[in-house]
């Protein structure tokens, strides 16, 4: 079974936590989801519109073998503290060096960047892209590029976990999803 790992840091973007999580158990991915270690070392994780989320374990047990993606839902306060830990940026970085799937939205693009991570084509809130490489930012919902996929906001959330059970499981459970949740306006 595919597995995925959702980092939650505090301040993350609730809207897409919850579906990425959401979507990727529907569509047959194992998903544990891991809170930082340190300052905000609880499982039970604030995000940015005050809405608390209890992670699944701590980021310190995760062990990136057993996972074939991690992911990280955008939010500005989250995406500062996934940039800025070292134990994050470590999992991010042995994940891309293992050719595992590495994957981000909204304004977590900023974190693979500062990993050196962050694919050439990439996309991501409009604004961020100030932040990372103007001139490689893509305007599309999901764009993937060398294992490497990025999406850009709060409505984006389901067309991006889809484009990861795509990746993950294939075709058919994406086809499956998508039609059970009615999400047509993400691409084929």
């Amino acid at each position: 079974m595919a597995s995925a790992l959702v980092l939650l840091a505090e301040g993350f973007e609730e809207i897409e936590a919850v579906t990425i999580i959401d979507i990727l158990r529907r569509g047959g991915v194992e998903v544990n989801s891991a809170y930082l270690d340190g300052e905000f070392a609880s499982n039970l994780v604030l995000g940015a519109n005050g809405i608390t989320v209890e992670a699944d374990i701590p980021l310190k047990s995760a062990v990136v073998d057993d996972y074939d993606i991690v992911v990280l839902p955008g939010g500005w306060g989250g995406t500062n503290r996934l940039a800025e830990n070292e134990m994050a940026q470590n999992v991010i970085k042995e994940f891309k060096n293992q050719g595992k799937w590495v994957a981000a939205m909204c304004a977590a693009p900023y974190a693979l960047h500062v990993a050196g991570v962050l694919s050439k084509r990439y996309t991501c809130y409009p604004s961020v892209e100030e932040q990372i490489r103007p001139e490689d930012r893509v305007d599309d919902i999901v764009v993937v590029d060398d294992k490497v996929i990025t999406s850009q906001g709060p409505a984006t959330a389901i067309c991006f976990a889809l484009e990861i059970v795509r990746q993950l499981v294939g075709e058919e459970s994406f086809k499956q999803v998508k039609n059970g949740t009615l999400a047509k306006y993400c691409q084929d």
